[in-house]
């Protein structure tokens, strides 16, 4: 039997309180929906179909790429917010009488690829399965009602169940998958008489009873991975399960983490063996660690790999960056887009680098901008030295020749090249290419007035605006 995937996404959610479509909310650097469909597309299917509503506009804008299930995404729009019921049933005529149909929820982001693939597996047993979990606090779901015997004879949703009912703690989560030809004569046959004047999706079930149809029932494994987002607090609830979930994968690969409790992985993160990172590192993007890595508090680090035995020092930021073996970076440092550390390169507080190329030892210690630049081995650049890449309209290189010294302060004006063994003296300003071996020196005289007063006429501490 094959499979179609329904998701179902119109939801305005007025409790984020937000002009953005709740779908489109972020975890992890995602939109909600976007970890639903990834969770569904791994699973053998014919397509997946949107159901939208609110901010259709917004959600084709954000959805343009194909290198995930974008391509494959067939937009259905719910006009009126008439409910579940009335949702699935502006897709179904669309759907092969043939198939299966799971439903899912673009606002319960956590769900798992593996409890998907259980939950189509089960639904060859009946024809009908469905996903419930068990909560200690059940406020918000749908009952799932039983007979004596144990099997499924309803849903009841939570405004519309007795007191007795609402005891239960077996809920439905909304996630089932049915067969096509009977979902089709179901949903045609819904009703709204209830206490929301809306189509249930879940009343499918007191049909396929009525027919005498068993139901299947797959338990959720984690019961964080059924939870929908309403707001922002269950949304920062689902961000941090999300990222203990991440944290507690890293450790079991062998990475340290000196509190799990403060780890952001926004991406994926790839690392070798014995590395360590501190509190409040925040990865984003593909992120490839090597082995004996350490990563010090607060630093923030997307679409980079990072070297051997390299320490990232407290405070720095890494993008699009390659740093070698044996580098040592920050701390406050900030290593930006195609900038490239070779091995044994030191670069320390307050530096930025820029769509540059650093060779192996060089040393980059403090105060400095290195800008468009290629930069060979063995060079120290002084604090306070930047290369003036930009003229107001144009980007222009320098090429630093290997083993040369730049003195503290110097402004190297591009587009430049600095011979090999150069000197430039500190508080020097070079404007023209510097020959190998020699050195570049234009500071002034110094001039001394000796027994020189300030302007007197103001009393001491008078603003100059008084």
């Amino acid at each position: 039997m094959s499979l179609s995937i329904v998701i179902l996404a119109a939801g305005k959610g007025r409790r984020m309180h937000s002009r953005l479509p709740k779908v489109l909310h972020q975890l992890a650097d995602k939109p909600l929906l976007e970890h639903v469909i990834n969770a569904a597309s791994g699973l053998p299917h014919n397509a997946i179909y949107l159901v939208y509503g609110h901010g259709g506009e917004q959600l084709r804008a954000c959805f343009p790429r194909a290198e995930l299930a974008w391509a494959e995404l067939v937009w259905v729009e719910q006009a009126e917010p008439l409910g579940t019921g009335h949702a699935v049933a502006q897709v179904i005529d669309r759907l092969p009488v043939t198939d299966d149909v799971l439903i899912l929820y673009g606002d319960i982001p956590l769900i798992s690829h593996r409890t998907l693939a259980h939950l189509v597996a089960a639904v060859a047993e009946t024809g009908i399965a469905l996903l419930v979990a068990r909560l200690a606090d059940a406020s918000g779901y749908g009952r799932i009602v039983r007979d004596a015997a144990g099997e499924v004879v309803g849903i009841i949703e939570e405004p519309d169940a007795s007191a007795e009912q609402r005891r239960i703690t077996e809920v439905n989560t909304g996630m089932m998958v049915v067969k096509a030809k009977w979902l089709r004569r179901w949903l045609a046959a819904l009703d709204n008489a209830n206490a929301q004047a809306e189509y249930y999706l879940t009343d499918v079930v007191a049909a396929a009873v009525a027919e005498k149809i068993l139901i299947t029932t797959v338990m959720a494994e984690d019961e964080q991975e059924i939870k929908g987002v309403n707001d922002r607090a269950q949304l920062a609830e689902l961000e941090r399960h999300y990222q203990l979930r991440q944290a507690q994968t890293l450790m079991r690969q062998g990475v340290s983490l000196r509190d799990p409790a403060r780890f952001d992985c926004r991406g994926s993160l790839t690392t070798g063996s014995d590395v360590m990172i501190d509190i409040n590192a925040v990865f984003s993007g593909e992120v490839i660690l090597g082995s004996h890595v350490t990563i010090e508090p607060g630093c923030q680090i997307s679409h980079s790999t990072i070297g051997d035995h390299v320490t990232i020092k407290a405070n720095t930021l890494i993008e699009d960056a390659v740093i070698g073996d044996h580098c040592t970076v920050g701390p406050f440092a900030r290593i930006r887009p195609q900038t490239v550390l070779a091995e044994h390169v030191r670069v320390g507080n307050f530096v930025e680098i820029k769509k540059s190329t650093i060779q192996r030892n060089t040393r980059i210690n403090h105060l400095s901008y290195v800008g468009d630049s290629e930069v060979g081995e063995a060079v120290n650049i002084g604090a306070g030295t930047i290369t003036c890449n930009y003229d107001g309209l144009n980007k222009h290189k320098t090429v630093i020749g290997k083993h040369v010294f730049i003195g503290s302060n110097a402004a190297l004006i591009a587009p430049l090249v600095i011979g090999d063994h150069a000197t430039v003296a500190a508080g020097t300003t070079v404007t023209e290419d510097v020959k190998p071996n020699s050195l570049a020196l234009n500071r002034l005289e110094r001039k001394v007035v000796e027994d020189w007063r300030r302007p007197e006429g103001r009393e001491q501490g008078e603003s100059e605006n008084n």
